[in-house]
């Protein structure tokens, strides 16, 4: 009889740094692709946070920085922009995103989303771009966050919503899990689908303090050239798909999963090229 492992969250948010700051580099070669896909989806969250000229904007778990990019042009030279992530290699390429977008108002930090170090009461808004899943302490996450902000201050997520709605990404999870012989993630543990229920993730803020609770569903599909595009892109900046490989050592075994997630992607191709489900949430929140 197999016995399903014990979660460990230190050790997860080891791995998980670890995997960012290999995956570093690809994260930040495909931003132009990352922008495409989630650059629409940022904006919205942007407006429903009111995200403006002046504003003090926390970015936590900021990755490669796009939605940073994107935060600190609107807020302008009166506002500021503080991308916290716990990888600190990731940081170094929002930092250079910043300077050579010409934005002398963005400052970056290595900081944990679950212990932010940051003066109480200073930020007007809060924003994490499909951070906030792989956090262990999820509702510590987002208490900590409540405290960074100023009284009537706002958070403002984006999340995947679930597999089902997702399938450029659950089909390579599924098909990994399966070849790699893993268990299924346990209740409770994060990951990409951990907050794709609506009420889970207004559930989450309301118990973190935040009040007038919004979740909003938004489109989001990943459109590229071809399916093969599609697995180059997951294959080179999807740290957690690498992992979730490990267990495979064989080379050549890896190379047919990699095969059969390309032959099951081939289904959303259409004579425009690729267009891979994917659905998000935006949840916003008021301190």
């Amino acid at each position: 009889m197999t016995t399903q492992a014990i979660f460990d969250p230190a050790k997860y948010k080891r791995t998980t740094r670890e995997q960012w700051q290999d995956a570093a580099e690809a994260w930040h070669r495909w931003g132009t692709a990352i922008e495409n896909w989630l650059g629409a989806a940022t904006e919205e969250m942007l407006d429903m946070a009111d995200v403006k000229a002046g504003s003090r904007v926390l970015d936590v778990a900021a990755g490669a920085g796009g939605q940073t990019i994107a935060a600190a042009k609107r807020v302008g030279t009166n506002g500021f922009v503080l991308a916290t992530d716990i990888a600190p290699k990731i940081l170094e390429y929002a930092a250079a995103e910043a300077r050579k977008a010409g934005l002398t108002n963005v400052d970056t930090q290595e900081q944990d989303g679950e212990q932010l170090n940051v003066t109480g009461d200073l930020f007007d808004v809060a924003i994490s771009r499909v951070g906030l899943i792989y956090f262990p302490d999820q509702h510590k996450a987002l208490s900590q966050i409540y405290k960074a902000l100023k009284p009537g201050g706002r958070i403002a997520a984006i999340v995947y919503t679930t597999a089902e709605s997702n399938k450029f990404f659950s089909i390579p999870v599924s098909i990994i899990r399966r070849r790699a012989q893993l268990p299924p993630p346990l209740s409770g543990q994060p990951g990409p689908f951990s907050l794709g229920n609506p009420s889970v993730l207004e559930d989450l803020y309301k118990q973190a303090g935040f009040r007038n609770v919004q979740v909003k569903v938004v489109p989001a599909p990943v459109r590229m050239s071809s399916a093969a595009e599609c697995v180059r892109f997951e294959r080179e900046s999807f740290g957690a798909l690498h992992q979730m490989l490990s267990n495979i050592s064989s080379q050549a075994e890896r190379e047919s999963v990699w095969d059969e997630i390309e032959t099951e992607l081939k289904q959303f191709e259409g004579p425009d090229g690729f267009e891979g489900p994917c659905e998000m949430l935006i949840g916003i929140g008021m301190k």
